[in-house]
């Protein structure tokens, strides 16, 4: 972020958890009403999670193809309005309440690809989109994965799974509809995120985007470039990632995405990143690189193994990348997630870049005096946070403690309040809640962004994602537009503390 950036307030939620009729959150009329919420609130960021498409388990960080749009966001109204769909048609896809992922893919491509079979190809914004190229390969890989029975592609027929250029081009030429399908997806997603993006930006609200440290192992990224990772003869992992056990799991996360083979990276002067990073910007104003801790070391796995405990720490690329994209791109907003495990060596990384890190107010209360989550003790370099995505909303962080952890809490944080001048009560989970988003927008921190879930006072049903568990995440939505009182409340916050 700007290091002369003025104080300011954002708002955490995803575009799947927008409230509407489509069975999940889209570019609709809701994206451009929740923007409205923001402006009215005096919110200055919109942080989302990464906007890609998804595969198996239904994770943002787990994607197709680390630089695609999520056919899932697209608005069916809009298409309906273009003509090429009938309103009947979308009946189907409509349901409201949490996200039901396999219903969705059971029915929505269904509706995508009758639109598809109404558009004419030879429209010339989408030819001059094809032309360009930056989609090619994940066309390929999606319309070849779809043929053969979305297998991953480390299953596909030789000619296919080891790219013979000869193979793709008749696969391409035999199959242009399929290949066409997957192109206009992502045409149309475009068009709709950029026409929100600009009526956001309109209102004078930047976009925070994310992007995951690594990729899917089944991906166009790993597919279309083997020798950047760490695989196999037969293209499957060698090596896959993960952090060791820590705050949130016992045994570790073991994420299973193949590792980058660093080397391989440097020698080109990390040409893939430089064009992630610069589509990146091409659909955010700002951007949060997930897993920061990464790039100065990783821990890598041996493919196989069931848990993350008998990992190793390998060096990463450290400033080199960030010097090279530097040098290519110029300077970028990027916020570093540097929460887990870390050591001198991200601590000199992060100085070196000037990278914001995340101040998260749940791991703050825990006694320790010098914690450095504790608001009174958050520098103005910070992106404080009551909680992230893989955090439990703050009401239920203190309904799952025991009586007496939840009284110590309530102790420090109202020392914490006293600290920086804040005359408040505590008396109960909903207040500690309430007191824990005044104290990140009270702190020096130059942005605070608090979750929609916290501004609202929801309870852990509403959390987004429980790291390390597999099923029943990422389902989180809005039941309706949060009401006005919410956004005068946070209007009146924003304004005492000086981030409006």
């Amino acid at each position: 972020m700007d290091e002369k950036q003025e104080r300011s307030a954002g708002v955490l939620l995803h575009i799947s958890s927008l409230p509407g009729k489509e069975g999940i959150g889209t570019l609709g009329e809701s994206a451009y009403r929740f923007a409205d919420f923001l402006k009215e609130s005096g919110a200055r960021y919109w942080q989302i999670l990464p906007l890609v498409q998804t595969g198996f388990g239904d994770s943002p960080y787990q994607s197709v193809f680390a630089s695609s749009g999520n056919p899932y966001f697209i608005d069916l109204f809009a298409l309906a309005k273009e003509g090429l769909l009938k309103k009947s048609e979308i009946a189907p896809v409509c349901g409201k309440g949490k996200i039901d992922y396999g219903y969705l893919y059971e029915h929505k491509y269904t509706v995508l690809r009758r639109a598809f079979a109404r558009f004419d190809v030879r429209d010339e914004a989408f030819e001059r989109f094809v032309g360009q190229g930056a989609f090619e390969d994940y066309a390929l890989y999606m319309a070849i994965k779809e043929k053969n029975g979305n297998k991953s592609f480390d299953l596909w027929p030789k000619k296919y799974k080891y790219r013979d250029v000869a193979a793709l081009a008749a696969f391409k030429e035999e199959n242009k509809s399929e290949y066409l399908f997957w192109l206009f997806v992502q045409f149309i997603f475009l068009r709709q995120w950029h026409a929100l993006k600009d009526y956001v930006n309109a209102l004078g609200i930047r976009i925070v985007g994310d992007i995951p440290l690594y990729v899917a192992a089944d991906s166009a990224d790993v597919w279309a470039n083997p020798s950047l990772f760490k695989l196999k003869k037969d293209l499957r992992a060698k090596k896959v990632a993960g952090v060791p056990p820590d705050y949130f799991s016992a045994t570790g996360q073991l994420w299973g995405n193949p590792v980058y083979d660093w080397k391989k990276h440097a020698s080109d002067g990390y040409a893939w990143w430089r064009e992630r990073i610069r589509r990146a910007f091409g659909l955010y104003d700002a951007v949060r690189i997930d897993h920061f801790r990464g790039f100065d070391r990783y821990y890598e796995i041996d493919a196989g193994e069931e848990t993350a405990v008998n990992g190793r720490w390998r060096r990463g690329p450290g400033y080199a990348l960030f010097e090279a994209i530097r040098a290519d791109l110029g300077d970028l907003d990027f916020i570093a997630e540097d929460l887990g495990t870390l050591d001198a060596g991200v601590y000199r990384l992060m100085k070196k870049t000037g990278y914001p890190g995340m101040k998260v107010l749940q791991f703050a209360f825990d006694g320790n005096p010098e914690n450095s989550y504790l608001p009174s003790r958050i520098g103005e370099n910070s992106i404080c946070y009551t909680g992230t995505h893989d955090n439990d909303t703050m009401v239920g962080f203190l309904e799952k403690m025991d009586e007496g952890a939840r009284a110590a809490f309530y102790v420090r944080e109202r020392e914490e309040l006293k600290k920086l001048g804040i005359a408040r009560r505590v008396s109960g989970v909903r207040s500690a809640a309430s007191a824990a988003a005044e104290l990140a927008l009270a702190c020096k921190a130059k942005l605070a962004v608090l979750p929609m879930q916290d501004i609202l006072l929801s309870g852990g049903d509403t959390r987004m994602n429980v790291p390390s568990v597999s099923a029943g995440n990422w389902c989180y939505r809005l039941e309706k537009m949060p009401p006005q009182r919410a956004a005068e409340e946070l209007r009146a916050l924003v304004s005492r503390y000086g981030r409006i």
